[in-house]
């Protein structure tokens, strides 16, 4: 017995009209986009870099060479440098665990990953101030010891590296769970030792997305205001971050001085949007390799 469609078949050319909107419909939502980009994005950014030179290549450069600045400097890829690989190596920890083992507490793993994500920045410094303050839970044993986390680069680091969790562990999450865990099962079955299994079969698999992860952690970390904002005291040429020695110059109406440490923090940003860029070609590259293979 045949049994026969009861829904009319659409020619292809009418399915094509249905998917398929006006060109004045794309232009104009290009247009829309670009202009909003523009507007908030593009304007603003070279706004910066005039008037960072606006008075000229001398006074930039002694701004961004004046100590404080150049402290400020310091101080900011130190802790980039700091929190960076604690996060590296807690983001991929956490990626494995989640994505190739089942255990209790997981969806609570995961809630805490995107904690940051959620609370203010200015929350989590106070937090941190709460805890190891001079009035706070352990600020009288660690002044006992001599030991100076609020208003100090360790107080900096862990404000950072808390706002900064989300980016290399979320990164990597779907990553794993889409590549599922067949090759590390067929390693281990021949032979291979947890640590060989990993080098070898995950870590390969997985290195463009560590690194796009690595690359928007440390972006998030130069520029980080907020919470290291709370706990660093704000004292010149010591606990001011790049974001920070901004604010103060701005604030006291050195807008030349201000402008031109801004400037270096967008130029950083253009940097990492272009390895960003970079990544993702590189990846898309990889995976219609992989397809047509």
């Amino acid at each position: 017995m045949m049994v026969t469609s009861t829904f009319p078949v659409l020619p292809q050319t009418s399915i094509q009209r249905a998917t398929q909107e006006p060109n004045w419909v794309r232009w104009l939502l290009i247009a829309l986009a670009f202009a909003f980009l523009t507007l908030f994005l593009f304007i603003p950014l070279i706004s910066v870099f005039y008037e960072a030179f606006k008075k000229g290549a001398d006074v930039y450069l002694a701004a961004i060479t004046d100590p404080d600045a150049l402290s400020a400097i310091k101080l900011t890829l130190t802790v980039a440098a700091i929190a960076v690989p604690l996060n590296l190596v807690f983001g991929v920890a956490a990626a494995w665990a989640i994505a190739k083992f089942e255990f209790r507490g997981k969806n609570l793993l995961i809630t805490l990953i995107d904690l940051p994500f959620s609370v203010s920045p200015v929350v989590s410094g106070l937090i941190y101030v709460l805890v190891f303050g001079l009035q706070g839970w352990f600020g009288s044993w660690l002044a006992e010891h001599d030991m100076k986390i609020i208003f100090a680069v360790p107080g900096i680091v862990l404000a950072t590296v808390f706002v900064t969790v989300p980016f290399i562990a979320r990164e990597l999450i779907p990553l794993m769970q889409a590549q599922g865990t067949e090759e590390e099962e067929a390693a281990v079955v021949l032979g291979a030792s947890g640590w060989q299994t990993f080098y070898k079969v995950t870590l390969p698999n997985i290195k463009w997305g560590l690194l796009y992860g690595a690359i928007l952690c440390n972006a998030r970390a130069m520029g980080e205001f907020g919470a290291v904002s709370v706990v660093s005291g704000h004292i010149r040429g010591s606990t001011n971050t790049m974001p920070l020695h901004v604010e103060i110059l701005y604030n006291e109406y050195n807008f030349a001085a201000a402008f031109a440490v801004a400037s270096l923090l967008a130029l950083l940003a253009l940097i990492t949007l272009v390895l960003k860029t970079l990544i993702e070609i590189h990846n898309k590259k990889n995976l219609k390799e992989r397809g047509e293979k």
